[in-house]
């Protein structure tokens, strides 16, 4: 399930009620998705890590109780909070396949009868866990069979490059980088779990990536430190793009005569040129670019027309109300445009 599709079910099982358990490889965005899910519900948001936990944290600590010879479980923590809950909260138990079995085991009562020791969790607190695969190498043995079944449903999120081209932009993340992944999609998320010390590529580590790039290092640490982010192979084909990117036809130059610009023959050059142009786009620019955008439909290049009205829509909506955008909509790229603004 791509992340648009699988906040768009949260939002609905969170109101719901319906416990949810999130799989998927490191770095994807799992713990990020949630909370976002959790703002757009305006839930309140706790927060578990089962992997470090004891039982206790689940159960409540064993304690003295007034009554003469007897003993209670006294809350305490992210359990206490949750009794007390009196609006929507959403409690997400975060690397839930890290914990150990009697962790996974001390939340099976709250998470499906909602009561443990003479506790009973109210209503508005609803649940929501997440978990790497035992493929992925990340310390998970497995999640009991009966902790399983008490979720609603078990959903896997898997990296979309559209849903994160839409993130990055909000993100203000470096064009060149969005260039690059969308000219190498595959990039995006290739996960290879492995014992030396070397990242992968992910979503994570391609942000990280974009961190490193906003220091303005040295070429030679900035090589390194990319290398570092999202390992050395993914690294030198991103830095050989990005040099490709520094010589791109003028983006200034496109915008103040799309008619005489440059159409480049390249994939790649084609890439970087609509999604700079893209992030440059306004109301007041959008005749050059629509200009240009037919150009390129014009060219054959059809796919990168519609890439460009994307991204354009993706950072002002507001351009589909001028004139230039009403325009395109009753001409040949009509049918693109409405694919396009969905």
């Amino acid at each position: 399930m791509k992340p648009t599709d699988l906040s768009r079910t949260l939002a609905k099982t969170i109101a719901a009620r319906i416990p949810i358990l999130i799989v998927g490889p490191p770095g994807v965005g799992k713990s990020d998705l949630v909370a976002k899910a959790a703002e757009d519900a305006g839930a309140d948001l706790i927060v578990s890590h089962p992997a470090v936990a004891d039982p206790t944290d689940a159960k409540g600590l064993p304690w003295i109780s007034d009554e003469k010879d007897a003993a209670t479980f006294l809350p305490f923590g992210e359990l206490a909070r949750a009794l007390k809950a009196t609006r929507l909260t959403l409690w997400f138990l975060d690397d839930l396949g890290q914990a150990t079995a009697a962790v996974q085991a001390s939340f099976m009562q709250l998470i499906l009868a909602r009561r443990i020791n003479g506790h009973i969790l109210p209503d508005c607190v609803v649940f929501v866990a997440a978990s790497n695969r035992r493929t992925d190498r990340a310390g998970v043995s497995g999640i009991l069979e009966p902790v399983k079944s008490r979720f609603g449903a078990i959903l896997e999120l898997t990296p979309d490059l559209d849903d994160w081209c839409s993130w990055a932009f909000s993100a203000d993340l470096p064009p060149e980088l969005i260039a690059f992944l969308r000219f190498r999609p595959d990039l995006l998320c290739n996960f290879e779990p492995t014992a030396d010390l070397s990242n992968s590529p992910l979503p994570r580590t391609w942000h990280n990536a974009a961190r490193l790039l906003a220091l303005d290092l040295p070429d030679k640490a900035l090589s390194e430190a990319i290398a570092g982010a999202v390992g050395g192979a993914a690294a030198a084909e991103f830095l050989a793009f990005r040099r490709l990117y520094a010589e791109l036809p003028s983006i200034d130059g496109i915008l103040l005569d799309p008619d005489a610009a440059d159409i480049p023959d390249r994939p790649g050059t084609l890439y970087a040129v609509v999604t700079a142009l893209g992030m440059r786009a306004n109301v007041q620019n959008f005749a050059r670019v629509a200009r240009y955008a037919e150009r390129l439909f014009d060219a054959a290049k059809g796919e990168f027309s519609a890439l460009l009205l994307k991204d354009v829509v993706r950072r002002d909506p507001a351009v589909t109300q001028s004139p230039a955008f009403v325009r395109l909509a009753t001409g040949e790229l009509g049918q693109l445009i409405g694919g396009t603004v969905q």
